[in-house]
């Protein structure tokens, strides 16, 4: 039995003059075998696997249509008292969220949130030109798509998606464009 110190024997307890021979001499065995590139891997897998697992009920129940209608239905107006050329304002999705409805002279129902996107200032409707006016800083939107085509704002209104069941015109969703 040799009674050189561990540190100044190679990995495999051999005396060697080369630097990185001698540079292992510090890992255990023991932690080679349990730390090791196999078991990371394994463990990788592993994991890898119960995530994806984790997620088999709600792939399931997407795949079945079961999932949850996200779309909320807000009643804005009856179609009948809001004739062509006007407008009424309501809030879409919740009470903070101001939102503009024009029946245009086309007969067309286009909705819009009305915070200005500039500096939030509240957006009227023209009825003679057919645009979107914020009255702060002279911003104008184009009525049919929301476009900002005067003034300071550089993005367009969010728009409010409207269906009309029974007479009555309903909010149904939100899109935030860019382009």
């Amino acid at each position: 039995m040799s009674n050189d110190c561990p540190k100044e024997r190679g990995r495999h307890g051999k005396k060697s003059k080369s630097d990185m021979v001698n540079l292992t001499g510090n890992i255990e065995q023991k932690d080679d075998m349990t730390l090791n590139r196999r078991a990371f891997l394994k463990t990788a897998a592993g994991a890898s696997m119960a995530l994806g697992l984790a997620t088999v009920p709600f792939s399931l129940r997407a795949m079945v249509g079961l999932a949850e209608d996200d779309t909320e239905h807000v009643e804005i107006v009856q179609l009948d008292q809001l004739p062509r050329g006007e407008s009424v304002t309501f809030n879409y999705p919740t009470e903070n969220d101001p939102s503009i409805l024009v029946h245009t002279n086309d007969g067309e129902l286009v909705a819009y949130n009305s915070a200005c996107t500039h500096l939030m200032c509240p957006v009227f409707y023209e009825k003679e030109s057919e645009t979107l006016l914020c009255p702060c800083h002279k911003g104008y939107f184009d009525l049919k798509s929301g476009h900002p085509i005067a003034g300071p704002p550089q993005r367009e209104l969010p728009l409010i998606e409207v269906e009309v069941i029974n007479g009555t015109v309903y909010a149904t969703g939100r899109q935030y464009r860019h382009g």
